[in-house]
């Protein structure tokens, strides 16, 4: 994939969806900064007002990056590599490493993905996928059994484990029935 580039029409329409934005956010930060109405901006001084516009700009990109930031992340979890993210951005496969070095999850040891938990005289079994997420499968005391890997993942080992003891809860024997 190559760097996109925009024709002169697309500019010209970012330029002015990006000025629609930036005005009104110009507008609230000089305010706050002087106490001025936002309306009355446009009567400070040509120079007050450039660094009002500058400040403002600050934000926005300051904002692209954090978006820039979830969208290279987005694109790694569904798998796409380094060296992908970098042709999308123009810069290397390390470059990219270095720009977003949280983007790409490196695989985990084998024995870094499952977890046993046994609780109220069952067991549930705690397995990560590739994707990162959690999920578990569980057999209570009193035999019955359950798989929760068909339901949505959960984020953390914690919070599939709280779902499985849950579960493993709910199926314990009353003392009345343990043998």
């Amino acid at each position: 994939m190559t760097v996109p580039e925009i024709t002169p029409e697309e500019q010209a329409e970012l330029d002015k969806a990006l000025y629609d934005v930036l005005n009104p956010l110009a507008s609230a930060l000089r305010s706050r900064e002087t106490g001025a109405p936002a309306n009355r901006m446009w009567d400070a001084s040509p120079v007050e007002v450039a660094l009002s516009v500058l400040a403002a700009w600050k934000v926005v990109d300051g904002e692209v990056k954090r978006l820039t930031e979830r969208a290279a992340a987005t694109a790694g979890s569904y798998g796409a590599s380094y060296e992908q993210l970098g042709t999308v951005w123009g810069i290397t496969r390390q470059g990219a490493r270095k720009k977003w070095p949280d983007a790409v999850s490196r695989p985990a040891p084998a024995t870094a993905g499952k977890s046993t938990l046994a609780l109220f005289g069952g067991t549930a079994e705690l397995v990560q996928s590739p994707s990162g997420a959690w999920d578990w499968t569980g057999r209570g005391a009193d035999g019955v059994s359950r798989t929760d890997v068909d339901g949505a993942p959960y984020v953390t080992a914690e919070e599939a484990a709280a779902h499985a003891g849950a579960f493993l809860k709910e199926h314990a024997l009353a003392l009345d029935e343990q043998p």
